[in-house]
């Protein structure tokens, strides 16, 4: 008799299945590159359109053809740099090494809804830094939201860093210093046409059964008179109940991470992409915006960490030719 047999129930990929510490996701590895340079950004999540462009993919069936793609509208506001961290090698891992902020943080009312600003010495710090430029192994940028000029209605802003890629580490501390107290935008980093890595927070569940968290088959009436229930819970041998039985437990609101997605457009002006009644439960786009094609993990108005891709794909860097766009709310 033919054996029966089926994937395993719920990837373990992804373990263990448990709530994300923040509502925004951290990005612990960034790409190498030997120009230095700033390889991430951050946007809110406006909604998603429908657009209709000319494909331009080297192998496809429809090259040369208009055709129409699923898109995702990111509200861009500039992110403000507040200050630089420079990280050394130890026994335990990479640790702070010292740090220079911008000394108009103090008057930043939204920067301390979100953290208490201490006392810092810039001058001291930077020479610090300067003459320790040799043990110095990542040079990063503390970064602010400022979702006061985006379509999210609330005050805080989030605080995170971007780590500056390069092969010198004086060029990158340079370039780095410059952008203290400055704006970033989205223009300045990426461009049409070119693929990145998606991160988010996605979307919460709560507690859910194990038919629908990890996808197991549902019993017939008479196994145990339940249904939606794990069948076997493991042999004898060993005594324990083994944590990859399929359990009920905490589904969505985990960090995921979308590889090689593509930039169709980036945009100045948000009325040009807001509908008319604004973007449901979102608002009306202000400033900058990008639209990447496909969906996105996360809801509307949470930040997604936007980065270049770490696995790029093999093909050149084409702008998009964007026929049409939809304005009307979906």
């Amino acid at each position: 008799m033919v054996r029966e047999s089926k994937p395993r129930a719920g990837s373990l990929a992804f373990w263990p299945r448990k709530r994300a510490k923040r509502i925004y996701p951290r990005v612990k590895t960034w790409p190498a590159s030997e120009k230095v340079k700033i390889p991430g950004f951050a946007a809110y999540k406006s909604g998603m359109i429908h657009a209709s462009i000319v494909d331009n993919k080297k192998y496809s069936l429809t090259k040369g053809q208009e055709i129409v793609v699923p898109a995702t509208v990111l509200d861009c506001p500039p992110l403000k740099v507040l200050g630089v961290r420079a990280y050394k090698e130890s026994p335990d891992g990479f640790v702070v090494l010292s740090e220079i902020w911008d000394e108009k943080i103090k008057d930043d009312k939204d920067v301390s809804r979100k953290m208490k600003i201490g006392k810092f010495n810039k001058e001291k710090n930077m020479k610090k830094i300067e003459s320790e430029l040799n043990k110095i192994k990542k040079i990063r940028l503390i970064i602010r939201t400022q979702p006061r000029k985006s379509g999210v209605n609330k005050k805080t802003p989030e605080i995170f860093e971007i780590e500056v890629t390069g092969q010198n580490t004086e060029e990158k501390w340079k370039y780095s210093k410059d952008f203290i107290g400055k704006e970033i935008r989205i223009k300045d980093i990426f461009k049409e046409g070119e693929y990145i890595d998606v991160s988010a927070v996605t979307i919460g569940k709560g507690t859910q059964g194990p038919v629908k968290r990890l996808g197991i088959k549902v019993q017939n009436r008479k196994a145990t008179q339940k249904r939606r229930h794990t069948g076997t819970i493991g042999p004898e041998t060993p005594d324990r109940v083994l944590w990859t039985v399929p359990y009920a437990g905490q589904l969505g609101f985990q960090t995921r991470t979308e590889c090689n997605k593509r930039i169709l457009k980036i945009g100045e002006d948000g009325k040009e992409i807001t509908p008319k009644s604004g973007f449901t439960n979102y608002g009306i786009i202000k400033g900058d915006y990008v639209i990447v094609e496909g969906s996105l993990p996360g809801s509307k108005k949470r930040l997604i960490r936007l980065r270049s891709a770490i696995r790029p794909l093999k093909v050149p860097i084409l702008p998009t030719e964007v026929k049409y766009v939809s304005t009307k709310p979906e």
